[in-house]
């Protein structure tokens, strides 16, 4: 690829071989696309919660064992929708970075889209449980009738809530923060996208009263975003804190402080980037393709929820003992 392309990226450190090999050089030609059409970057954002959304019609299908080569197609036209979104969402990042129309609002959208999709996915992959659960039912020795469909299904919502709400909107939160962190330590405040919740809820604060609905829904949201990202990095925070109260700011951090963190930060990011999209959506595929996708739930939650707690544990110690040697 060109120098082109890689003005695009965020930072080739923290990609990971999949997106940078094949998905990153896709999503340029697609930025360049829309460059020649004048589309606007938030545009690109928004179509791809389209797609996302629509790729819920099709996973709400049982796949080859309960309604045969229709549910298998249903199914594979569910994945093409869904890597379209994802496709459309990296897109969007770097159609701004190429026409340098970057913008707060495109950032926010940003962070939303993704949650925007599973949201409706999530509610597809209930109702398919209620409609085909032969499969787990004869696993569990489970008698098929109405009562035990209306209870295993409840605790399937249960289990989706969990998963959606605290499994993966919690963990692709922290993999996007401490993203947006490296960054910040790699290529200084203008080369990152790091935010704070008390910055954003002053910008909501002062936001005219004559300001679109839609605007102020999406910065109180942002808001909530950052400041739980904050509440599950304290030592985080507390190592900015150091820096602002040592050093006056992060641009007069010494060199070998930011090489020492840039080094313990880029050492986790192959576990962090499996936080994201392509590990994640992997399993899925597979377990909607097997006809079982009510076992994402609990892979959500349990296993991405332990690989979650490593990264940011591991994350937080790093943090605590530069703190420490810096105080």
């Amino acid at each position: 690829m060109n120098e082109k392309y890689y003005q695009t990226l965020k930072s080739v450190e923290t990609e990971d071989w999949l997106d940078f090999h094949v998905v990153r050089p896709l999503c340029y030609y697609l930025a360049v696309f829309f460059a020649r059409l004048d589309v606007h970057p938030n545009t690109v954002t928004i179509l791809s919660m389209f797609f996302g959304v629509g790729s819920s019609v099709f996973f709400a299908h049982g796949c080859y064992y309960y309604e045969s080569t229709c549910g298998l197609v249903y199914n594979i036209i569910a994945i093409i929708l869904l890597v379209i979104a994802d496709l459309l969402d990296c897109t969007d990042g770097q159609l701004a970075r190429m026409t340098g129309k970057k913008s707060r609002m495109g950032r926010i959208l940003d962070g939303v889209a993704g949650f925007v999709w599973f949201f409706p996915i999530y509610a597809a992959i209930v109702y398919r449980f209620y409609l085909h659960h032969d499969i787990e039912f004869d696993w569990l020795g489970v008698t098929n009738n109405e009562l035990n469909t209306w209870i295993a299904t409840a605790i399937v919502f249960v289990l989706a809530f969990i998963s959606g709400f605290i499994g993966m909107a919690g963990q692709q939160r922290l993999a996007d923060y401490y993203i947006q962190v490296h960054l910040f330590f790699q290529k200084g405040e203008k080369g990152s996208e790091l935010d704070n919740s008390a910055r954003q809820r002053e910008i909501y604060e002062q936001m005219p009263k004559d300001a679109p609905l839609i605007e102020r829904i999406f910065q109180k949201s942002y808001v909530d975003y950052t400041l739980k990202q904050e509440k599950v990095t304290p030592q985080f925070q507390r190592l900015l804190s150091v820096f602002q109260q040592k050093y006056g700011g992060a641009d007069n951090i010494p060199a070998s402080v930011r090489e020492k963190f840039h080094a313990k930060s880029l050492a986790l990011m192959k576990w962090n980037g499996l936080l994201t999209f392509n590990f994640r959506s992997a399993f899925f595929f597979l377990f909607c393709l097997l006809d079982i996708p009510a076992v994402n739930f609990l892979w959500e939650a349990c296993a991405m929820g332990l690989l979650w707690l490593y990264v940011n544990r591991r994350h937080e110690n790093f943090c605590k003992a530069i703190a420490d040697e810096v105080e």
